[in-house]
C-alpha cells in the first residue's frame, strides 16, 4: 500500500470526504462478524459490516443499534469515522459514545487497538474523523435489548417554531424525537413542523397478528425513480405545494400508532434512486447545527433566508442533540437542522449567506453532508482542530490519509 490513501466504505457521505485522487480502499470486503455476548449484548465486527447486516442478524434475537442514522446502507467503519447520529441524540448521545475499542491501521502498517483508556488520543480522533487518522478495521459496541421490531410512534403538528421546539423540550423523555419543517413557510406559520416522536414498542402494545412474531418484519416492496428528473421540475411552485401537501397530508395522519423499526428510522430507503428527484446535477445537504442559547434566533434568520430565496428542500429535518464531546465530532447541545437543496449557482450562494449565520450564531456543518465548506469556514467553527492535528503528528497519519475534503478543508 502506498500514500496516501482513504478507505470508503458504502459511499454514502454526500460528499468528498471518501474520494481520494491517489489511492481509496473498498472496506466492503472487511466484513465478518467476529463475536457477539448474548448476556451484554457487547457486538464485534469488522468495520466493512454494514448496519442493515446487524439490523437483520440481531433485531430476530432481540437487539438493537445503540444509534442509528436515517439508513442501513451505511458500514460500521463509516459510522465512526462519521461519528453519525440519530433522533435519539438527546438522550443517547452519537454512535461513538457506545464504542468500546476499535482497532486503526496506522502508518507503517501498524495496527493499534485503542479505548477511551488506551491510545486515548488515537481513539478519540478516529470517531468523527472522517477516516483521517487510519484506516478503521474493526469495533466493538453494545446493542441495546428490544421486545419488537416495531416503534410506538405519535405524530403531532405545530403551528410555527416555537410550538416546533417546545415539543422536542416537552418531549426530552422519548428516547426518539424528529420533526418536518415546511421550509418555505413564512410570517406566523415560519417554522411549522410534522412533529414525531417514538420508543420501542414492548410486546403487550402489539396487535394480536404482531404479537405472535414481535420480531419479525415482512418484507416491503420499493418505489423506485428510474430516471432524473427535468431541472424545471424543482421551482418555488413546485416545492411550496409539495410542503403545503406534506404538512397538510400530516395533519390528517396525526395521532399515536405502531409501525415497523424500518418505516421509522429508514423512510428513504424504500425509494431506489431517490436522489434522481434532484435531477442530473444532483444536490447539496446543508446541515448545521447551533448552540441551545441561539438555535431559536438562529433557526429563525436560516428559515427567513431559505423562505426568501424561494429554492426551499423538500426534506428540511429538525432534531434536537444533547451534550457531546469529541475531537472532531458534528453534536453539540442544540438544534441541527439538515436540508436539501438542487445543485445551482443561485443555491451555492445562498450556503455561503447560510454560513455567515452559522458563525455569527456559534454553530458548525456536519463533515459527513459538506461538499463545499471553505476550509477557513471549518477551522472557525471547529474549535479542537489543534488536538486533532496533534493526535494525526503523534501516529503519523497526517500526509498518508488524506481526502479530497480534508485537501480542501486544509487539514
Amino acid at each position: 500500500m502506498s500514500f496516501p490513501v482513504i478507505a470508503r466504505g458504502l459511499g454514502r457521505s454526500y460528499g468528498d470526504s471518501s474520494l481520494q485522487p491517489h489511492q481509496t480502499i473498498d472496506m466492503t470486503a472487511f466484513d465478518h462478524m467476529l463475536s457477539f455476548d448474548e448476556s451484554s449484548g457487547l457486538l464485534e465486527v469488522e468495520a466493512g459490516v454494514t448496519l442493515k447486516e446487524v439490523l437483520e442478524t440481531f433485531v430476530p434475537r432481540g437487539w438493537f443499534p445503540p444509534v442509528t442514522p436515517g439508513t442501513q446502507y451505511v458500514t460500521i467503519g463509516g459510522m465512526i469515522a462519521t461519528d453519525v447520529h440519530g433522533k435519539n441524540h438527546h438522550v443517547a448521545g452519537s454512535f461513538g459514545q457506545h464504542l468500546v475499542s476499535i482497532d486503526v491501521l496506522v502508518n507503517g502498517g501498524t495496527i493499534i487497538t485503542c479505548n477511551k483508556e488506551t491510545n486515548a488520543d488515537l481513539f478519540h480522533a478516529t470517531i468523527g474523523g472522517m477516516g483521517l487518522t487510519g484506516i478503521i478495521l474493526r469495533a466493538s459496541f453494545h446493542l441495546i435489548r428490544v421486545t419488537s421490531a416495531y416503534i410506538h410512534k405519535e405524530t403531532m403538528v405545530t403551528s410555527n417554531l416555537d410550538e416546533t421546539m417546545n415539543q422536542f423540550e416537552a418531549s426530552a423523555t422519548w428516547p426518539y424525537t424528529v420533526a418536518w419543517i415546511d421550509c418555505l413557510a413564512t410570517g406566523q406559520d415560519l417554522g411549522r413542523s410534522i412533529f414525531y416522536r417514538g420508543e420501542h414498542a414492548k410486546i403487550e402494545s402489539l396487535s394480536a397478528n404482531l404479537r405472535s412474531t414481535p420480531l419479525k418484519v415482512g418484507k416491503k416492496s420499493k418505489l423506485s425513480i428510474p430516471v432524473n428528473f427535468p431541472q424545471f421540475v424543482l421551482n418555488r411552485w413546485s416545492v411550496k405545494m409539495f410542503n403545503a401537501f406534506y404538512y397538510w397530508r400530516g395533519r390528517k395522519s396525526s395521532g399515536a400508532g405502531i409501525v415497523d423499526y424500518d418505516s421509522f428510522f429508514y423512510p428513504l430507503d424504500s425509494i431506489i434512486g431517490w436522489n434522481r428527484m434532484y435531477g442530473r446535477k444532483g444536490f447539496l445537504q446543508y446541515q448545521c447545527v447551533f448552540p441551545k442559547v441561539s438555535s431559536r434566533e438562529g433557526l429563525i434568520k436560516v428559515l427567513n433566508l431559505v423562505a426568501e430565496a424561494g429554492t426551499g428542500s423538500f426534506l428540511t429535518v429538525l432534531k434536537l442533540f444533547g451534550k457531546q464531546a469529541g475531537v472532531l465530532s458534528f453534536p453539540m447541545e442544540g438544534y441541527t437542522l439538515a436540508m436539501d437543496f438542487p445543485l445551482s449557482e443561485k443555491n451555492l450562494q445562498l450556503l455561503e449567506s447560510l454560513d455567515k449565520l452559522v458563525a455569527e450564531y456559534g454553530g458548525r456543518l456536519y463533515l459527513a453532508k459538506d461538499a463545499r465548506m471553505p476550509a477557513r469556514f471549518f477551522k472557525e467553527t471547529y474549535a479542537n482542530v489543534g488536538l486533532f492535528n496533534a493526535a494525526r503528528s503523534t501516529y503519523r497519519t497526517s500526509d498518508k490519509f488524506t481526502s479530497l475534503q480534508s485537501e480542501r478543508l486544509g487539514l
